[in-house]
């Protein structure tokens, strides 16, 4: 994947050094050169990485430092805000605004992906709850509208074009004129590429700007261009003046460091990266999260949005979060989860978000674990209504059934063993989710009335004559506590994300590195060594 390899040489740059034993100025530049050699490689511009040098050396006076320093932590933090100002260009991008008409308007050469990075913007206001149409203002290329009708159908969001009318910026205009009068809130307007800059195509970007004027325009740069990236933004720069930048097909095995040099020669913000064909592959970019996971730090932020834009509408996920909440799991609910992961796109995808699971899911490729979760919801679909929506004590009772499953799924009984194994993990944890609700349930309706001093006092009393397990003593944080009594917390913290049933993130790493990473995923591990 794009900027993939870079990451890993960084890391492991840093890596090195602060593992050396003879932590000197020397193994400061060994770092920094290796550094330098992988932005290098990746086609990022030789100007960006030697100002980028100076900076990480210059923030890092070895001289300077005094002894108790904790030399190998300054090191590491001034690294990651070098490369966080590399990508960061200080300027804000567009927000739109709800209630009122936002045009977009998108520039670039043909062959960047701008038609379905069009629809994918369209889609991902959508299901923010913006109302959204698409226009089709490139006449030049054969097929143009035709493939973004296809896309917008597929997308269920309005579209306007004509086969009849050549003149780009008049078609501009209408379907413009067209939708604002119907009140839609995100108008985006899809303009004709070249396979190179041409006078013709500035000339028609400014006639088509004059015509809609407007709000945002955003530039469509492919990130296998290398090098010439920051000579072609320069030139759209010049002419249409585009407020920012989609970077496309970053999940190809590109340099991709070119595109990002754009940033810095334009000073304009990159607002998302295209990370595959699908209508979800579109990941908000943010410099401080984009470094993190290029350093295997995760991405927290995007993961939970990604996972609230994937599950936002859909009524199943809120049924296994009402079932989470009660503390039970059926396995439907264990159906529901493996079916919202695979919603989110491709297995690394999701592990470079969760910090640590990009290192427990190296070197597995996508379309294998792709492959593991389907024969999982096979097994599911061979299992009857009465099995979906039991515990999985029915299995225990009658291990006949796991041999049918196995037979009508083609999968074997261990494969079906291992998924009521990881469901019962689950619905383990799902238990002790909805007794800690309803506990904090209980202490709400205590301190409704009466005197509330008195009933904490009490209470306090009784959880410390419980000798829980947590702080001194037993005692649980109060301060926590009351947190979640207030409803900060009720639905486990973290795992109130909707669509993963209330798991919280930890656990959910647990369970997947078990579905993907061999060892038979818990206890389906025992119970196959033992037969």
């Amino acid at each position: 994947m794009v900027l993939q390899d870079l990451g890993r040489r960084i890391n492991a740059a840093v890596n090195d050094m602060t593992r050396s034993n003879n932590l000197d100025e020397k193994a400061f530049d060994d770092m920094i050169k290796e550094i330098c050699a992988a932005l290098l490689s990746a086609d990022v511009n030789v100007r960006l990485v030697q100002t980028l040098r100076k900076s990480i050396k210059s923030s890092v006076n070895f001289a300077a430092l005094p002894p108790a320093v904790n030399k190998k932590r300054m090191i590491q933090k001034a690294v990651f805000d070098e490369l966080v100002k590399l990508v960061d260009p200080h300027a804000d991008p567009f927000r739109p605004k709800k209630g009122r008409s936002n045009v977009i308007m998108f520039v670039g050469l043909q062959g960047a992906g701008k038609t379905t990075t069009c629809t994918k913007l369209a889609r991902h206001y959508q299901t923010r709850g913006f109302k959204t149409a698409l226009v089709c203002a490139d006449t030049f290329r054969a097929g143009a509208f035709d493939q973004l009708k296809q896309n917008a159908t597929k997308a269920k969001i309005p579209y306007y074009g004509s086969l009849t009318q050549t003149d780009p910026a008049i078609v501009a205009a209408e379907g413009v004129a067209k939708f604002k009068k119907e009140r839609f809130e995100i108008i985006i307007v899809d303009t004709s590429g070249r396979h190179q800059q041409e006078e013709e195509l500035f000339n028609e970007m400014i006639q088509i700007q004059t015509a809609v004027t407007p709000d945002q325009t955003v530039l469509v740069l492919d990130s296998t261009i290398g090098q010439s990236a920051e000579a072609q933004s320069s030139a759209f720069k010049a002419t249409a003046d585009f407020g920012a930048i989609i970077i496309t097909k970053t999940d190809g095995h590109a340099a991709g460091g070119g595109a990002i040099s754009a940033v810095a020669a334009t000073h304009t913000p990159i607002i998302f990266l295209g990370t595959g064909e699908h209508m979800m592959d579109l990941e908000r970019f943010d410099p401080k999260s984009f470094v993190q996971k290029l350093l295997g730090m995760g991405d927290m932020a995007g993961l939970v949005e990604h996972v609230q834009a994937v599950t936002k509408d859909s009524a199943s996920a809120k049924e296994t979060y009402k079932h989470i909440s009660e503390g039970i799991y059926t396995l439907r609910d264990f159906r529901e989860n493996i079916t919202s992961i695979m919603k989110m796109g491709p297995l690394s995808k999701l592990s470079g978000m969760i910090p640590g699971l990009s290192n427990l899911t190296q070197g597995l490729d996508d379309e294998d674990g792709s492959l593991k979760l389907r024969r999982m919801i096979y097994i599911f679909d061979s299992m009857t209504v009465a099995e979906l929506d039991s515990d999985g004590k029915l299995f225990v009772e009658q291990p006949s059934r796991m041999v049918r499953i196995a037979c009508g799924s083609g999968t074997t009984v261990r494969e079906v063993e291992d998924v009521l194994s990881q469901h019962r993990m689950m619905a383990g944890m799902a238990k002790r989710v909805g007794g800690q609700k309803k506990q904090m349930q209980r202490a709400q309706n205590m301190l409704k009335g009466g005197n509330k001093d008195q009933q904490l006092a009490a209470m306090q009393k009784r959880m410390a004559a419980m000798g829980g397990g947590g702080g001194a003593g037993g005692m649980p944080d109060m301060a926590k506590m009351m947190q979640m009594m207030q409803g900060q917390g009720g639905g486990g913290g973290g795992g109130g994300m909707p669509g993963l049933g209330g798991m919280d993130l930890q656990g959910m790493m647990s369970q997947m590195s078990g579905m993907f990473g061999g060892g038979g995923g818990g206890g389906g591990g025992g119970r196959g060594r033992g037969r």
